[in-house]
């Protein structure tokens, strides 16, 4: 099984989607880790195989990596969830992105 999960997000849904994937990692996610990130993401661009940000989300359930790029020319924010270690996470990860795209 692959470890990666991918897709996108409306932008105004990235604080949101990072919390709930902290959720179920068991991260306890807080505002520095927003602030770093929202910080992070100003200069990306997903069109750039080096523009994208990383961010580690670890803990006691799981471990995994979030890569975000802003989309070039719109709203949407790409999103990479690597380190996706079983499938009730992928699920989750699957579910997430679906939900905050719509």
């Amino acid at each position: 099984m692959e470890d990666l999960v991918g897709g996108w997000i409306w932008s105004e849904n990235t604080r949101r989607f990072l919390g709930l994937v902290a959720h179920y990692v068991g991260y306890d996610f807080d505002p520095t880790d927003w602030q770093t990130i929202h910080t992070g993401l100003t200069d990306t661009d997903d069109e750039q195989p080096d523009g994208w940000y990383s961010y580690p989300l670890a803990g006691p359930l799981h471990q995994v990596d979030v890569h975000l790029a802003n989309c070039v020319g719109g709203r949407e924010t790409a999103v990479r969830v690597t380190g996706v270690s079983d499938a009730e996470l992928r699920l989750r990860a699957e579910t997430l992105i679906a939900a905050f795209a719509s």
